[in-house]
Formats: structure tokens, C-alpha cells, sequence
């Protein structure tokens, strides 16, 4: 018998099929296609865990043609 911890099985993979899935368009002009952006947020010295201030950078995506981030994918606390 091994001491080594066993590692966990892994389920197998489900396939995911194009035709099953949504496209989703920029609410303001309808365009299909969305870059990487970043909002970038500010932690101050004494909330943040080494005990200086920060930015994190928290990835969203926004449309390639207008800039808008869609309302569905804007992260919550972003006011």
C-alpha cells in the first residue's frame, strides 16, 4: 500500500458543440466582436494584505467597435 495521496479523478469532459451555444452582441451597436480590457482598481494600504497600497487589474471584455462594456459582464461593485 501506498502512502502517496491519491490524485482525484478527474470527470470526463463534456463536449460542447458551437450550434448549442449564444452569440452575444453589444448592446449599443450590435457589433459580434469584443477585445480584452481592463478595469483597474485601487486597494488602499490598510485593507490590502500586505499592508500597501495596490491596483488590481480585474479583466473584462468590451466591444471592438463602440468600447461599451455589456451590462452582463460589467463585475459587480464597479460603481
Amino acid at each position: 500500500m501506498s502512502t502517496k495521496p491519491m490524485k482525484p479523478i478527474k470527470p470526463p469532459k463534456k463536449e460542447i458543440h458551437l450550434e448549442d451555444t449564444e452569440s452575444i452582441k453589444c448592446d449599443d451597436c450590435g457589433n459580434y466582436s469584443f477585445i480584452k480590457s481592463y478595469f483597474i482598481r485601487r486597494v488602499s494600504a490598510l485593507m490590502s494584505p500586505s499592508g500597501q497600497e495596490a491596483l488590481i487589474p480585474i479583466e473584462v471584455f468590451s466591444c471592438g467597435n463602440c468600447g461599451k462594456v455589456p451590462d452582463k459582464m460589467m463585475p459587480k461593485g464597479n460603481e
